[in-house]
């Protein structure tokens, strides 16, 4: 299948990703935190946008989706139990459907923790996930609204995806994610070799996003939580696995 994937930087450090289908000429989004660096990448190479997909309501994934539709007049979607805080949707979506974008199945993954609204779609057949601020490269999302058990849940879904998938994440945050991952698992050597090729990469003003889910089943201390030496880390030794998790997610929001 002829998919290409654009990784898009919006703002500070968000990103939006484009999947375009050249043998349909159709054209994907997802999340829009500034519609110009999008239109912009449309236009130049004349891809035609056909649907906006939407991870979550918060304004920096969402702020030009009403400039976007209406230069392309592209369909929304989003999750119907987060409509309210959504744009417009022409299509609301619910865990577990399965809808057809550029002919291919979109799976549809409840991924609360983040916000409670939160969604990722997997598109099985491609290989992509996007994640939005769910799963994150070396990391994931504050709980601005979800709780530890929520996020943990959510996090062993997204886990549970072929190793091979492609994590598209919203945000350019992955050296920080692994300087704090580090802190943790000193030790572990494909860490130490994703911090320097991630460190390398920035230095050039590449992106790190997306990643691999087998990086991050490796790297990620957040999907880690069940390891004994992230609970030693910790001093969680025989908690719970998500009293660890939360006390690992403590610890990232002061570092």
């Amino acid at each position: 299948m002829p998919i290409e994937l654009l990784t898009i930087p919006c703002l500070r450090d968000n990103y939006a990703f484009l999947l375009h289908d050249s043998d349909r000429d159709e054209t994907v989004c997802v999340d829009v935190p500034e519609s110009g660096p999008i239109m912009a990448a449309l236009s130049a190479r004349k891809w035609t946008l056909t649907h906006i997909l939407l991870t979550h309501h918060h304004d920096d994934h969402i702020a030009g989706v009403a400039k976007l539709q209406a230069f392309s007049d592209a369909k929304v979607v989003g999750a119907a139990a987060d409509a309210a805080r959504l744009p417009p949707l022409d299509i609301e979506v619910t865990e577990g459907d399965i809808f057809k974008v550029l002919g291919t199945p979109v799976h549809v993954i409840d991924t609360p923790g983040h916000t409670v609204g939160h969604i990722a779609f997997h598109f099985p057949e491609t290989g992509h996930a996007f994640t939005g601020d769910t799963l994150m490269a070396g990391g994931c999302g504050r709980l601005f609204e979800g709780t530890p058990a929520q996020m943990w849940n959510s996090l062993q879904k997204l886990a549970a995806l072929p190793p091979e998938t492609l994590i598209c994440s919203g945000h350019e945050y992955t050296e920080s994610n692994l300087r704090f991952a580090h802190s943790l698992e000193p030790e572990n050597p494909a860490l130490i070799s994703r911090l320097d090729t991630t460190e390398e990469a920035r230095a050039d003003g590449r992106p790190t996003v997306p990643s691999t889910l087998a990086e991050e089943l490796a790297t990620n201390p957040f999907l880690r939580a069940d390891r004994p030496n992230l609970r030693q880390a910790v001093g969680l030794p025989d908690a719970p696995v998500v009293e660890v998790f939360a006390a690992i997610r403590e610890r990232k929001d002061n570092f």
